[in-house]
């Protein structure tokens, strides 16, 4: 659905909650209008959420609110990064693809991309001790999955030889004062050579080259989900956590109800992260003796 210029998706169905499809990459310009279009819609809407944009991080409405968060990089200058946002470790990571015979380049979104993109999702079922949510999709929905916000989106290639290994699509705002690390994967057989690091660095250069001044790599944390090597990469790299109001208006009593209760909020969050912790960890190990046991078949 769309409205006001922006396109709408709508979650769940005893509590429907709108929000923007590009959240924490788009945002509203004029709330009240975007309301008046969501009331008269004539679909049932309980909820509607929205982010405030960046850098305005102290509440500028009076609709009820909690707050969230972005990870976010300041980016001035490339040299200024290199030199003082990261340290000696994250740029012995960055110099690795390139020692190795990666190169990296701004590519235009094609038919060569999209199947790089595709050979890149199928390499390997399960990443980061969970299934890959884009591992099995065939190509034409890699292609739709992928080409969202064509005008306002910038692809980074890391290629070994003529052959992508990685790649990074970066999500400029309306005004062009913040890019968002949409995606951001790499082949894991070239883990060695540390793609995914140099699409960091080149993401920035790419920033600083256009006078874009935030690099968002998505929420720092979510919700009360302890430390882990996400979270490490992103410090390592400069990014650092900013709380920014996320805003809840309700549009039906089903929707004033389910705020007041916290009903709005995923299931998990109502879940001490000690025992989410302990699903973490069982769920991983279990993952991972599947993939080896699929690697190591005959």
């Amino acid at each position: 659905m769309k409205l006001c210029g922006k396109e709408i998706q709508i979650r769940g169905k005893l509590i429907r909650i709108a929000g923007l499809e590009a959240d924490t990459y788009e945002f509203v310009e004029d709330p009240e209008a975007t309301l008046d279009s969501l009331r008269n819609c004539g679909t049932r809407i309980d909820l509607f959420t929205f982010m405030q944009r960046l850098p305005e991080t102290a509440p500028k409405y009076r609709y009820p609110m909690e707050w969230d968060n972005l990870a976010v990089l300041p980016v001035s200058t490339f040299d200024r990064w290199w030199t003082e946002q990261i340290g000696f470790k994250a740029r012995n990571k960055a110099k690795q693809a390139e020692k190795k015979g990666v190169t990296f380049r701004e590519v235009p979104f094609d038919d060569a991309l999209v199947r790089g993109i595709w050979t890149i999702y199928n390499e390997c079922p399960v990443r980061q001790g969970k299934p890959f949510a884009h591992y099995g999709k065939d190509i034409e929905r890699v292609r739709r999955e992928a080409g969202t916000f064509l005008e306002r989106s910038i692809f980074i290639g890391a290629f070994l030889g003529d052959s992508l290994i990685g790649f990074v699509k970066l999500l400029t705002d309306e005004t062009r004062t913040q890019a968002g690390l949409l995606h951001i994967v790499s082949m894991i057989q070239h883990r060695d050579k540390a793609p995914t690091n140099a699409l960091v660095a080149q993401a920035v250069r790419c920033c600083a080259e256009r006078g874009i001044p935030h690099l968002v790599y998505s929420r720092f944390s979510d919700g009360n989900k302890q430390r882990d090597s996400l979270i490490d990469f992103k410090e390592r790299n400069g990014f650092a956590r900013i709380d920014l109001p996320r805003y809840y208006i309700p549009l039906t009593p089903i929707g004033r109800a389910a705020f007041r209760l916290g009903l709005h909020k995923p299931f998990t969050s109502h879940i001490p992260e000690s025992v989410l912790a302990k699903v973490r960890e069982i769920r991983n190990a279990w993952f991972n003796r599947k993939l080896q046991a699929v690697t190591e078949a005959p």
